[in-house]
């Protein structure tokens, strides 16, 4: 590789396949999700052009790092890590093909190195801050609040949120939580953030009318195009991003396959995007 082009490829966007499900509850299947998307984001079908006209197929397009093979047991959060860690370490900003949730709390783990403390923008139907849920500590629905106890975050933005209970509100009262329920969204109430900014993507937060292949189906969501615009408009600049919850075994039609491919997609024009305007 030349000098030129190591250089050009610097913070370019890569994939990396976390196929880890066992943090679950309810319903297993987003370890299989990550070939599903990568053969989503490939399908003939479409093509490998964003909305912002950038060719993810071109030599500087979307690279990908494979999937980390990962046990289902509590080693999967240090190689999720190390993983993250070797991705970071290539000048790569990795977009990380969940997986349930609970693999954001290593991937951040890892982004703090580079990117100490940023800015999480979150999507989800989910506040996903229990203490504990089931007797574990790292369950999909706990990842946020291990990521507040390390002090992982500056910030955390979550939107589309239409599950809140007594004891989640009381955790993101706890750990300053920025919450923007689907209440505040329909008057219009939209997330400001700048500087780094790590994006995670609970494909839950969308309607199952757009989204029905998820473990936890919840009416009420908001739309592809909003999450799209979310994604476009964000003011900070993306260090990593997680789409995560994907659940095949839900999915009959490919619908939420193609959907996650889409998000992929612009979260690599945003990235590229980044790059462009010199983005930290």
């Amino acid at each position: 590789m030349t000098s030129e082009l190591s250089n050009s490829l610097v913070f370019a966007p890569s994939l990396i396949g976390l196929p880890y499900d066992a943090s679950s509850s309810f319903m297993r299947g987003p370890a299989d999700a990550p070939a599903l998307i990568r053969a989503a984001i490939h399908s003939t079908a479409g093509n490998s052009w964003t909305e912002d006209l950038h060719d993810l197929a071109a030599s500087e397009g979307l690279s990908d790092a494979g999937d980390l093979e990962l046990p289902p047991t509590s080693a999967a959060r240090e190689l999720i890590e190390a993983g993250i860690v070797r991705l970071l370490e290539s000048d790569r900003r990795p977009i990380a093909l969940g997986g349930d949730h609970s693999v954001t709390y290593p991937i951040l783990r890892a982004i703090n190195g580079p990117h100490p403390r940023p800015t999480i923008l979150h999507i989800d139907a989910h506040p996903d801050l229990y203490e504990e849920f089931e007797d574990d500590r790292y369950s999909h629905a706990c990842p946020f609040a291990r990521i507040h106890e390390d002090g992982l975050a500056a910030r955390h933005v979550q939107v589309g949120i239409r599950t809140m209970n007594a004891q989640q509100n009381a955790q993101a009262v706890r750990h300053g939580v920025e919450v923007i329920d689907m209440r505040a969204w329909a008057a219009g109430v939209r997330p400001v953030v700048e500087g780094p900014v790590y994006l995670s993507i609970d494909l839950d937060g969308i309607d199952p009318a757009f989204a029905p292949g998820v473990s936890h189906r919840e009416p009420g969501g908001l739309t592809t195009r909003e999450v799209l615009t979310l994604i476009q408009s964000c003011a900070g600049t993306l260090v990593g991003a997680d789409v995560v919850e994907f659940n095949p075994r839900q999915d009959a039609t490919d619908l939420t396959a193609r959907l996650a491919a889409k998000l992929v997609k612009e979260i690599a024009a945003r990235m590229f995007a980044d790059r462009e305007r010199g983005g930290v």
